[in-house]
């Protein structure tokens, strides 16, 4: 059995060593005080972060995937990032995927041994038909999952770009991904439990790589998400005519009127207004220019 004592994930924190003695509000000031370091520790790893990103727009510009592999907390973030781009950015959903060790039973409940195999990552890979346009993310903690790190020598073997994420030390845990995002948080409040700071800093960077990524494919105008389908529920209409408003001028009543006739898509809205088109012609823009409005809308301003 692995020794796993001298990973940072799994050190001792001195400032809680009286965590089972300290009142609620001690208990609350410290963890908002270790929480409080996860952004230095994410800074840190800026460039490895940017590297990243820069291998998963052009997958995505060649059709390709982002898919994140991991077990635990670690896969259970991996599969909420996913889930959460289509409703923002209209992706479709074969865009960027979930995998957790154990199956979608692992979500809701422990499946702890399912992450000791790396045969059964690597299935995983053969599975989902992983090529040369994908990207498959790794996410351990700990660094030493051995599901994560038999579906990224897989997804390597099979010509896909690879990610690995982790909270230790590279010495310590080394790997062999195109980018490696080391995001050193330190010991945890409670000993070895990774759902604190190292689960928050794990979202903190797939929120990184999913945002930006979309955002320079063109799923986003300015910092607004354009490419949403407000059809979805009351709330997007609302989101969805005051960008149109805040975009082209017009008043809520003409807004509301104009993502009417778009079919509820606000990037198709503004470019009709701003090219004096209707949707059809407008949709065809925005195919032509691979979903970017910005050059639709800014051509003229040069």
């Amino acid at each position: 059995m692995q020794d796993r004592g001298h990973l940072m994930t799994e050190l001792s924190n001195d400032r809680s060593a009286s965590l089972d003695r300290m009142s609620v509000g001690e208990a609350v000031d410290l963890m908002n005080a270790e929480d409080a370091t996860i952004t230095q520790a994410v800074a840190a790893a800026r460039d490895d972060i940017c590297k990243a990103i820069e291998l998963v727009v052009p997958a995505f510009e060649a059709g390709g995937r982002l898919i994140y592999v991991g077990a635990g907390t670690s896969g259970r973030l991996g599969v909420l990032d996913a889930s959460e781009c289509p409703p923002t950015f209209l992706s479709d959903p074969r865009m960027v995927q979930g995998v957790i060790a154990g199956g979608d039973v692992a979500l809701r409940r422990a499946v702890e041994g399912a992450e000791d195999f790396p045969a059964d990552g690597a299935a995983v890979v053969d599975e989902m038909g992983v090529g040369p346009h994908d990207v498959v993310m790794g996410i351990s903690t700990g660094g030493t999952t051995p599901y994560v790190h038999g579906a990224l020598h897989r997804a390597k073997e099979r010509g896909a770009k690879t990610i690995f994420f982790g909270c230790v030390l590279a010495d310590h845990v080394p790997d062999e991904a195109d980018a490696s995002i080391r995001v050193l948080v330190g010991p945890e409040v409670v000993t070895g439990s990774t759902r604190l700071k190292a689960g928050t800093a794990t979202k903190m960077v797939l929120n990184m790589i999913t945002t930006i990524a979309m955002v320079r494919i063109g799923k986003v105008y300015r910092n607004l998400m354009v490419d949403v389908d407000t059809s979805k529920n009351t709330k997007l209409v609302d989101r969805g005519t005051r960008m149109i408003q805040t975009i082209t001028g017009l008043e809520r009543a003409a807004a509301r009127e104009l993502l009417d006739k778009s079919g509820g898509h606000v990037k198709t809205a503004i470019v009709m207004h701003a090219k004096g088109v209707d949707r059809a012609v407008a949709e065809q823009l925005i195919k032509q220019h691979h979903g970017r409005v910005t050059p639709i809308l800014e051509v003229e301003t040069a």
